[in-house]
């Protein structure tokens, strides 16, 4: 079965920021279950790079548009490579692969007749790039999101029959409740929908950064469009030869924030739609990341710097924080303080001391071999069905309750170890059996969590299944290897502060 998940691609107007890891390791970490099952996946993430933030970010330092994405896409590269993001393409919109195919999909809109000349009067908001309607605009005619004066813009383009859509937008929203997650997300799409869908521009006539449309090439493509596209034009040449599009699309999952759910909600599947292709299976909508009260954004400038964290603590422990402290797809408030709790008590001391002591046991008490056995029935009791409950949550992208399943038999392993105390064991040879079979628990205990982990630490759990001897990634059921193979002692996975 092919799974298609994808990010939002990150505007490159900026610097990235945690919010943009953000997306990156929830789509990473969906893409790395669905390997470890066998499924045949494929993860996008990149930059969009067009429309008027980037000319006006542009224009402001004195550069060229292309000179200022040139500059700022590496950066949005190197963070993805950073949190170990095992995406399968990198797409900027500025690739010519990309202008062409949106060009393609743009004027098969045109020929099936969902596009039309007319004039565009509204407010504007300059750093969404969105036509703002009534109900999305702040006090004193300002953006909510932004917290800018709007702009009031007047302009002759070309206009997309978005209208055309509202009855099959609900019904698709109604018959399918689980094509928006969480669903008090997809009542908010079905509201701005049953509000009454307007005709919106498809082009900008004021701004010569962009796409250009092939009938009107004076005129160049909404920013919006030429953007969402990209999940669709990716797919004819992110492998070189070969079209992709009839094996992945359409898309298993779009991850992407809350404040882009109208574009992917309403627009996306309506341009889908008048092109003849499918909208989207899912797409989940998560909350931001909080510091103090307000939304992370380099532009408020409150930020805790993916980068900084990394250096210091490595990848998995920010990937493992944020799915840990924040309910995935709620808003979630985050800190320094709150990062360095849960890395001590979490990851050094319930996981990684864990492993360390486990393993040392098996080395100091039987010579680095794990004693064949049979497995303990209480903890086969307790690992009874974790793959299967940790698969169905992450099928419904609940990667936070998904680590909470997990981490329930981390806990319940500490307490194995307390309740058995394999150290007073070892100085009873009467005691040698129950010794194996606490040693056989532990090491089989640790293998199952480490593969149920490794898409979030894929680090530490690489090197924990190499001194496990497990070559595989794929999903182990508990006590389904019965012992004789070799491990080794570890570092601490995880140093304390």
């Amino acid at each position: 079965m092919s799974y298609y998940v994808t990010t939002p691609i990150y505007y490159s107007n900026g610097e990235p920021h945690l919010g943009h890891a953000y997306s990156t390791m929830a789509a990473d970490i969906l893409a790395r279950h669905m390997r470890q099952r066998g499924e045949d996946v494929f993860m996008l993430t990149g930059t969009d790079e067009h429309g008027e933030p980037i000319a006006l970010a542009a224009e402001a330092e004195g550069v060229s548009p292309q000179e200022l994405v040139d500059r700022n896409a590496p950066k949005f590269e190197d963070l993805v490579e950073r949190v170990d993001s095992t995406h399968d393409f990198f797409i900027r919109t500025t690739d010519k692969g990309h202008v062409e195919r949106v060009q393609e999909l743009v004027t098969r809109v045109r020929d099936n007749g969902y596009v039309y000349q007319g004039t565009y009067e509204g407010w504007y908001c300059p750093r969404c790039a969105d036509f703002k309607n009534e109900s999305e605009i702040g006090p004193g005619d300002t953006c909510p999101i932004h917290e800018i004066p709007l702009l009031r813009e007047k302009e002759e383009n070309w206009f997309f029959r978005l209208s055309a859509f509202q009855e099959k937008l609900e019904k698709l929203y109604e018959d399918e409740p689980g094509r928006i997650m969480p669903d008090f997300r997809r009542n908010e799409a079905l509201s701005f929908i049953r509000g009454g869908l307007r005709d919106v521009s498809l082009s900008r006539s004021q701004l010569s950064w962009g796409v250009p449309l092939p009938w009107d090439p004076d005129q160049v493509m909404y920013v919006w469009f030429d953007a969402l596209s990209n999940y669709y034009t990716a797919l004819g040449y992110a492998r070189e030869g070969e079209d992709l599009s009839e094996r992945y699309w359409p898309a298993s999952w779009h991850i992407l924030a809350k404040d882009i759910l109208k574009f992917h909600a309403v627009y996306w599947p309506a341009f889908l739609m008048a092109a003849g292709l499918e909208p989207p299976q899912r797409m989940f909508i998560h909350g931001y990341l909080l510091m103090g009260e307000k939304k992370m954004s380099k532009s408020l400038g409150n930020v805790l710097d993916p980068f900084e964290v990394i250096e210091k603590f490595g990848a998995d422990a920010l990937r493992f924080y944020c799915f840990r402290e924040v309910s995935f797809g709620q808003d979630g408030s985050i800190s320094t303080e709150g990062f360095e709790k849960r890395y001590e008590s979490e990851l050094a001391n319930d996981f990684g001391n864990l492993a360390s002591r486990s393993l040392a046991m098996v080395d100091r008490y039987r010579d680095g071999l794990v004693p064949e056995t049979d497995a303990d029935p209480l903890l086969l009791a307790d690992f009874d069905g974790i793959n299967e409950r940790v698969s169905a949550l992450l099928d419904e992208a609940q990667i936070g309750q998904a680590l909470e399943e997990i981490w329930v038999l981390v806990r319940r392993l500490n307490r194995y170890v307390e309740e058995s105390q394999p150290w007073v064991l070892a100085k009873d040879e009467g005691d040698a059996a129950r010794l194996d079979q606490v040693l056989n628990g532990l090491t089989e205990g640790l293998r199952v969590l480490s593969l149920l982990l490794h898409p979030y630490l894929p680090n530490s759990t690489a090197t924990l299944l190499a001194a496990l001897g497990e070559p595989e990634l794929s999903l182990r059921e508990f006590a389904s290897r019965s012992g004789g193979q070799k491990v080794e002692r570890i570092e601490p996975l995880f140093p304390k502060l």
